[in-house]
């Protein structure tokens, strides 16, 4: 918890002012306008009061302890401020100051400088750079936004300042309420971590929504928001989401992979939903904030109007969501009270002259049902309709049932005060049925989350030496780009099945050990210079007989050699030509905020035209896993189509979960592919057939 800063008994404004043109003043006065029950100290070096209240020169000099020091001074004096709050046992700062890390040089400097004596002084920081924190519990208001926000069940975090002003001109505007509201700034000491954590504890907050433009320390954000999701929603809107990195990426999956492909991984992997716009995160936020968490994605619609039902119906069988099938009683309740001309099977349509009533009728019956699991109540104003007294009753039998129920009143002024009814009886609305749908699906993922075996993480027994002096003599040798022949005994280190192979440094060579080997047998060229052997024509498939192999190797090193000049060729590899099987691809790239990222995918050629991968990042789990698999598109390839027997799934999972196992245990590794991976059917398990590996430079 972080009581000395969202729940102080003492606050300091430090940098109050008299002059309402001054930032200080704005921020000490709406500490004192909205509530704030505990003492407030204005800090000012020359004035003796400050809008009624005794001001002091320093935090030292003012009388008894302060919990909370809010920070309005310059940058280049915020460090001696700093210290005077700690010799006097100050614990919590929001320092709203700019000039720090945003400005880059010495700025950068002295936010290190900052956080270096918050550390010092044992305190905890919000800032700097930042707008200040609402707590709408305590009436606490330290920051110089233009308005406080209504009491809620809302916890806000945002990067952005400027975000979080025009927020909460728009949520007052909608009679949104909020228990907490924090612009983080900079981030120099608490972040999105430190909050998720402190507000998941914290029944106050029934769902947490969080603006992102940038995560530190991924790991600790996914295993945090894991903790919190299992009984808290969290929802993120993510911007700037782009690649960044400078270093060229030469893997498939490095290529495919990048910061969203890791945002969407961490936010799976962690039970975050994910916001595609600020109008979805408010939307969903609110069936969160006021509706009951749902126990399933079987949904009941009520509606007057076909059409509506219709769009509605459509959009919860996109969303992967069910209409809920009525039982018999359900189905005579609604004949026995509904006219001849409704509709009694689910979307259930009460016609367009339908008062309140019933829709009482319909909505009883489908919410006692209990194959319901929530409802959605479409209704357009026509001829006869009872707005207002229609949403009471949608608000009563909502809390009479503790299901969800979601509406959608399609419409404008005449349905204004039925708005305004069912948001202060705490119904969310939404303008139209796909946006309440959309809301509706979050809950059933949040379920769908809650109710998810954690799964177990898999430690298998592998040969850690014998990978470290493979990458010592590559490093020796100055590279960073492994041969496949290295590649392979790294994978061979860690379990994983290859085919026979051996390096031939000659024509007559290569046909004596393609005879050993056994025909046919697949050639090419060994050469860490050389990463896409098919494209230079440097790999031969059905080596039938000891001539083709020698006329093999003088083509294939032939080639290489013109290909480039400079290339350091090792020989030419003679390998067991494999069975065919299902081609996959299993890699990895490194990810700066959040680590290794594992992608898994239709492999081959293809890869890059199709991008068909998922990505999950390490640490993973058998479950995280089998999610993966099961999420890419031609996942239906793997499970068998048109007769075909249904590949070996368990041998990919315990691949994968291999390769996850080595890439966290040497982070030297950035990018790694294995492709194609040969998946046989079930139950005859799985050959590496390529590899590359490239470490960190």
């Amino acid at each position: 918890m972080l009581d000395a800063i969202f729940a102080p008994r003492a606050v300091a404004v430090i940098g109050a002012s008299p002059d309402p043109a001054r930032l200080g003043h704005r921020v000490l006065r709406n500490i004192i306008d909205h509530g704030y029950a505990g003492r407030i100290l204005p800090i000012h070096p020359r004035a003796t009061t400050i809008l009624g209240l005794a001001s002091y020169p320093t935090v030292s000099a003012a009388p008894g302890p302060v919990d909370l020091a809010v920070v309005v001074v310059p940058a280049h004096a915020v460090l001696d401020v700093v210290d005077d709050c700690g010799r006097a046992g100050v614990t919590g700062l929001v320092v709203i100051s700019a000039g720090f890390k945003e400005v880059g040089g010495a700025g950068r400097m002295l936010e290190q400088q900052l956080l270096e004596r918050v550390r010092q002084y044992g305190m905890r920081m919000i800032g700097p750079n930042c707008l200040g924190i609402i707590d709408t519990t305590t009436r606490l208001n330290a920051s110089f936004a233009a308005l406080m926000p209504a009491a809620g069940e809302i916890a806000f975090m945002s990067q952005s300042g400027a975000l979080c002003t025009a927020i909460l001109d728009w949520s007052a505007e909608r009679g949104i309420g909020f228990s907490r509201f924090v612009s983080l700034g900079n981030k120099a000491d608490i972040d999105e971590v430190a909050l998720l954590r402190s507000w998941g504890a914290d029944p106050t907050n029934r769902v947490i929504l969080a603006y992102l433009e940038g995560i530190a320390d991924g790991p600790a954000f996914i295993a945090a928001a894991r903790d919190v999701t299992r009984h808290t929603p969290v929802i993120a809107i993510k911007s700037g989401t782009t690649a960044a990195g400078t270093r060229a990426i030469s893997s498939h999956t490095g290529a495919l992979a990048g910061s969203e492909r890791a945002y969407e991984a961490a936010f799976d992997q962690s039970g975050v939903l994910r916001a595609r716009s600020m109008q979805e995160l408010f939307d969903v936020a609110l069936a969160f904030a006021y509706q009951p968490q749902i126990g399933g994605d079987r949904i009941a619609i009520v509606t007057n109007a076909g059409g509506p039902g219709i769009i509605a119906t459509d959009a919860i069988e996109r969303s992967g969501m069910r209409l809920a099938e009525f039982g018999a009683a359900t189905l005579a309740q609604l004949r026995a009270g509904l006219p001849a001309t409704a509709s009694c099977s689910n979307p259930v349509d009460v016609i367009g002259d339908a008062r309140a009533d019933r829709y009482e009728v319909a909505l009883s019956a489908v919410l006692a049902d209990p194959g319901v699991d929530a409802a959605l109540v479409l209704f357009t104003p026509q001829a006869g309709s009872e707005p207002e007294r229609t949403a009471e009753v949608i608000a009563r039998l909502a809390a009479d049932h503790g299901k969800p129920v979601l509406t959608s009143y399609m419409g404008g002024v005449s349905i204004g005060p039925a708005l305004a009814i069912l948001n202060h009886r705490r119904i969310p609305n939404y303008a139209f049925p796909e946006q309440a749908v959309a809301a509706l699906r979050a809950m059933v993922h949040q379920y769908i989350w809650r109710t998810r075996p954690a799964g177990e993480r898999i430690s298998f027994s592998v040969d850690r030496e014998r990978v470290r002096a493979v990458f010592a003599r590559a490093r020796a040798a100055g590279r960073v780009e492994l041969g496949e022949i290295e590649a392979r005994d790294v994978l061979a280190a860690y379990g994983m099945a290859l085919p026979r192979s051996e390096l031939a440094q000659s024509p007559g060579q290569a046909a004596a050990l393609a005879e050993q080997i056994g025909f046919p047998v697949v050639m090419k060229i060994s050469s860490p210079d050389i990463l896409h052997k098919s494209d230079i024509g440097g790999v031969r498939l059905g080596i039938a007989d000891a001539a083709a192999a020698h006329d093999a190797y003088e083509v294939i090193d032939y080639r290489a050699r013109t290909y480039s000049r400079d290339a350091s060729i090792w020989g030419v590899l003679v390998q067991e030509q494999v069975r065919r099987g299902r081609e996959v691809l299993v890699g990895v790239s490194r990810d700066s905020q959040f680590g290794p990222l594992i992608g898994v995918g239709l492999g081959g050629i293809y890869v890059e035209v199709l991008q068909d991968v998922a990505f999950r990042l390490a640490p993973l789990t058998r479950q995280d896993v089998r999610e993966q698999i099961r999420s890419i598109r031609t996942y239906p390839l793997l499970r068998g189509v048109r007769g075909e027997p249904p590949a070996d799934l368990a041998a990919l999972e315990d691949i994968v979960l291999r390769v996850a196992q080595l890439v966290e245990e040497f982070p030297e590794i950035v990018e790694m592919d294995i492709n194609p991976l040969m998946l046989y059917p079930d139950g005859e398990g799985a050959m590496v057939v390529d590899a590359r590996i490239i470490l960190q430079g």
